[in-house]
């Protein structure tokens, strides 16, 4: 038998404990090797960030120092510049006054609006006036609505800091009882009219149909004289305008009335018109203290003045009792003019602060709704009404004229016109519905009004005085012909409205000057584009595109002052104007109230040289700060293309140059070794243009 082979391979030798110990030291040795690298590493690096960090305070408080030599320069001529405001807001003022001492000495007879005594006077005699027909009443209501608009404006245009409770109060009253007394008028005037329904028939008939149109209203009057069952599709004459009336209607002693009133007197006054107590308090407050600290100063001050005098005076007249008084009234003079002068000054500046204070209190956004919804009630911040109001009545044929020997004999109800409840408020009978059907209503759009969605409709509801959409149902439009139909359940004021906020947000905007004191405001949204040119105080649509067509409109070529351009392209159905519930509705990029002040003054006192552009690089900053586009526009230059334009970022009261353009990737925040302090991105457009020089 063979011997066995040994096993291949050596034994693994035994570590001992030496040899552990050693391997643990030098293991030790190693981390501790590389924890002392890693921290001189750091140091080396962290002394070289702080020296890195040193160098670039260093040039920030030299920028910092630099600044603020030139910042009193740079303010100077920022005030100089900006005493514009105050002077504008002075002259608002001068022309408020102006505008009724020109009602007073144009002595027209008519009377002015703001004051109480004449406005009371002319609603009594009013009142007094009857047998007025409908042609009267829509002539006289000219003058009615020319005196609803003016008070309306004074609300609007006057600041909230120079209007006072009780003048709000008054006006908001007079408006009303004008409207009311306007809404009777037309009552009475139609009662008129329907007494003499019988001999106004038609021939083949043989009801009596009316229509009057004016520039303010247009009115349908429809008498069933006749009864015919069968006669249910009522059409006026040369109109799509009508109705499809139950067999119970037809065979009934009614009128069908519909007054279109291109104005909207139905709805309550907008809380727009009424600032809240809140702000009116703030303004107010911020008024009286420092009007009170400018009497005080200039009481001081002319205190001071008149101690010094009286001491010169005295000496002078112990040197020299010669001479006479006309030389000590030439010495007061002088004094007299400074304190004037300081003054006004002071006055300015206080005008100005003022006017700073409104201007950000009208931009706060509003934290909640101002009422509580009901069900089926329209939200009058989120939508509006267009194209006025449509008064549908149906009411009680009163009774009629009959000549006798010669002579008309009419009877006369004290109650004056009525209407006629339709469906009844009890009935009996269980097929009510069968038997009150809902009345088909065709009516024809407003042609000056712009709905950029199919039009929803809504009923007045007179208890709770409010917009409803309820009893409304099978609505149609038809955009082409102009034309919407609905079923009513029962006859009352209704209304069409699109949504407030339907323009917004804008798509782009751009301000770009034509003259001097003359620009071109260009706004793009989803469904329009508007051209809108600003001169001085006035403001007019230049051009409007719906869905990339032409789309012509009254308003063009009009010149208006802007509250009245604001509220003519409101009801035109152009709403581009945010309020302070719009952010409630709309995703909007919320900026501070003063950041935004001040950029919109600075814009408006360099428009006459240079555009400004929106970007889409002001969403990425902060709600302190805003980024847009601007660019030195020459009046006389072609049209370019492709415009070079650059990016500023305004805090409110500096600017920074980004390097960025709107084709960039992402949005690069200047960096603080390129830093470039410009108090006032006029400063920095002064030093573009030497640049080019």
């Amino acid at each position: 038998m063979a011997p066995k082979a040994k096993k291949s391979g050596s034994k693994k030798k035994k570590i001992t404990k030496a040899d552990r110990l050693k391997q643990i030291l030098e293991e030790e040795e190693k981390r501790q090797k590389e924890e002392e690298e890693a921290r001189v590493k750091y140091e080396k690096e962290e002394m070289e960030r702080l020296e890195i960090q040193r160098i670039e305070n260093e040039k920030l408080q030299k920028l910092e120092a630099k600044d603020l030599e030139r910042r009193n320069e740079e303010l100077e001529e920022l005030y100089l510049l900006e005493a514009c405001f105050p002077e504008a807001e002075k002259l608002k003022r001068d022309n408020r006054f102006l505008s009724q001492w020109k009602h007073y000495i144009e002595c027209d007879g008519s009377p002015d609006p703001s004051i109480a005594q004449e406005i009371n006077t002319f609603i009594t005699l009013w009142k007094e006036e009857t047998n007025e027909t409908l042609e009267e009443v829509i002539e006289k209501s000219k003058l009615v609505l020319n005196l609803i608009e003016k008070l309306k404006l004074i609300l609007l245009e006057t600041p909230l800091y120079d209007l006072q409770g009780k003048n709000i109060i008054q006006y908001q009253e007079s408006i009303l009882e004008l409207q009311e007394l306007l809404h009777l008028k037309f009552n009475r005037a139609t009662e008129i009219l329907l007494r003499q329904a019988s001999t106004l028939a038609d021939l083949d008939s043989g009801n009596m149909e009316k229509v009057i149109q004016d520039e303010n209203v247009t009115l349908y009057i429809w008498a069933n004289l006749k009864k015919n069952p069968r006669h249910r599709s009522i059409r006026f004459s040369e109109t799509q305008t009508g109705f499809e009336i139950p067999r119970i209607l037809a065979t009934s002693d009614i009128a069908l009335r519909l007054l279109h009133t291109h104005y909207d007197h139905v709805t309550p006054l907008s809380p727009v018109l009424t600032p809240s107590q809140e702000h009116i308090s703030i303004v107010t407050d911020f008024v009286k203290e420092e009007v009170k600290s400018v009497q005080t100063a200039v009481s001081k001050d002319l205190q001071e003045e008149n101690k010094q005098e009286n001491e010169s005076n005295s000496v002078h007249e112990e040197e020299t009792k010669a001479e006479g008084q006309g030389d000590v009234e030439e010495q007061m003079c002088p004094v007299q003019e400074e304190p004037e002068a300081t003054k006004y000054e002071m006055e300015m500046k206080l005008l100005s602060e003022t006017v700073s204070a409104a201007q950000e209190l009208l931009l706060e956004n509003a934290s909640e709704k101002p009422y509580f919804l009901e069900e089926n009630e329209v939200d009058l911040c989120q939508f509006t009404t267009l194209g006025g109001v449509y008064h549908l009545d149906i009411l009680e044929l009163p009774p009629q004229c009959k000549p006798m020997k010669g002579w008309m004999i009419v009877e006369i109800l004290k109650e004056g016109l009525q209407k006629y409840t339709y469906p009844p408020e009890t009935t009996e009978d269980l097929e009510a519905e069968n038997v009150f059907p809902p009345i088909e209503v065709t009516l024809e759009v407003h042609e000056n009004v712009i709905f950029f969605e199919n039009p929803m409709v809504a009923r007045w509801d007179a208890e709770g005085k409010q917009w409803k959409t309820d009893g409304i149902s099978n609505v149609s439009y038809k955009s082409e012909e102009r034309l919407i139909t609905f079923n009513l359940e029962t006859f009352c004021p209704v209304t069409l409205i699109q949504d407030a906020h339907i323009n917004m947000p804008y798509q782009s905007w751009e301000l770009r000057p034509l003259d001097v004191n003359k620009v071109l405001l260009t706004i793009t949204t989803v469904f329009t584009e508007l051209q809108i040119q600003i001169k001085e105080n006035l403001c007019m649509l230049a051009s409007i595109k719906v869905n990339n067509k032409n789309h012509s409109s009254i308003l063009e070529e009009k010149w208006m002052t802007p509250v009245s351009f604001i509220i003519a392209l409101k009801k035109a159905g152009l709403n581009i104007f945010p309020t302070g519930h719009s952010h409630l509705y709309v995703v909007i990029n919320y900026k501070h109230p003063s950041v935004e002040v001040k950029a919109y003054r600075q814009m408006a006192l360099l428009s006459s040289a240079f555009a400004f552009c929106w970007s889409k690089w002001n969403t990425a900053c902060d709600s302190k700060k805003t980024v847009f586009q601007v660019r030195e526009h020459l009046l006389k230059e072609e049209p370019i293309r492709n415009p070079n334009w650059t990016l500023l970022m305004f805090s409110g009261d500096r600017a920074q140059s980004l390097k960025i353009n709107e084709s960039s990737d992402r949005f690069l925040k200047p960096l603080k070794k390129k830093l470039n302090f410009i108090p006032l991105y006029i400063t920095w457009l002064r030093i573009l243009l030497l640049r080019k020089q």
